[in-house]
């Protein structure tokens, strides 16, 4: 047999890091020899040892998921990446491609899905689902007209994210674990850099614009 593709689960929920051992338990040449909860375990684990394929969550607690991937790509730029979220593709997928990913997939893809893009990205090759492959397309023929939102930092992105999902700033605050004021700074800075007026505003925006979860 063939020797085994070693996976690192990097995601806050034990039951989502459960759930993901068990379909690959199922297979035979994969496994999950190493499990992270938050952005900086998942870099400490990364120094520790390589691996075939990090399985990389968008929210996570002590460093997102996109930070997490450039710092990987950065310290090391061979290491397969494949981004696994509850966030729609409209929203991340094509950041995180530019950010270096291998692939991405939403945790509503089946199964197997899952096991054929792990497989894919272990032997170096891209995974993209059509709609992605479509928004990539795109994303490069209106490279020099861009939409106002994909000229923002990922952190900035992040929080228009969760503004146009209705989260509040003090919950956008627990949930990035900064602080209330930090966040309207970082709300301040969209409506400036989008030219919008109010927080009504920035939720169409999101909405119309497919950023709403």
């Amino acid at each position: 047999m063939a020797d085994k593709i070693h996976v690192l689960i990097a995601d806050d929920h034990a039951i989502v890091r459960q759930g993901l051992k068990q379909i690959l338990s199922e297979t035979e040449d994969l496994v999950v020899a190493g499990e992270a909860d938050d952005g900086a375990d998942a870099l400490r684990l990364a120094r520790q040892q390589p691996w075939d394929v990090f399985l990389l969550d968008v929210s996570m607690p002590n460093r997102n998921g996109i930070d997490t991937l450039k710092q990987l790509k950065k310290e090391f730029p061979r290491q397969p990446v494949l981004i696994l979220s509850m966030h729609p593709e409209e929203q991340y997928a094509v950041r995180a491609l530019k950010a270096g990913a291998s692939g991405y997939l939403t945790k509503q893809s089946a199964p197997d899905q899952l096991v054929d893009a792990i497989r894919h990205v272990a032997q170096g090759k891209k995974y993209v689902s059509p709609t992605v492959a479509e928004q990539l397309a795109t994303a490069i023929s209106l490279d020099n007209e861009k939409q106002p939102h994909e000229a923002l930092s990922d952190r900035e992105h992040q929080v228009l994210v969760l503004i146009a999902s209705g989260r509040t700033l003090t919950q956008i605050a627990e949930e990035l674990n900064l602080s209330v004021a930090t966040v309207g700074t970082y709300r301040a800075r969209l409506l400036e850099k989008m030219g919008l007026k109010s927080t009504a505003e920035l939720i169409r925006y999101g909405i119309e614009n497919g950023l709403a979860a």
